[in-house]
């Protein structure tokens, strides 16, 4: 089976930003918890919009969440 060729750093963004929650991430971008724990854990990939959100949430660029790294 194939594995997610995108990675993130959403967990360990999140710590940075004085341990923010998985609700409160879910909440500032507009998506459910379930959505930010499927995106942390590779089971999904988001949408280009919720990624950029993503990123915004932490003040960082894209690449700094989201990596694309092809098999």
């Amino acid at each position: 089976m194939a594995q997610n060729a995108i990675r993130n750093n959403i967990r360990t963004l999140r710590f940075h930003a004085s341990e923010m929650t998985q609700q409160a991430l879910a909440e500032q971008i507009g998506v459910t918890r379930q959505t930010v724990i499927a995106i942390e854990q590779g089971k999904y990939s988001p949408s280009l919009e919720v990624a950029f959100k993503i990123a915004r949430a932490f003040s960082v660029p894209l690449h700094e969440v989201f990596q694309y790294e092809p098999e």
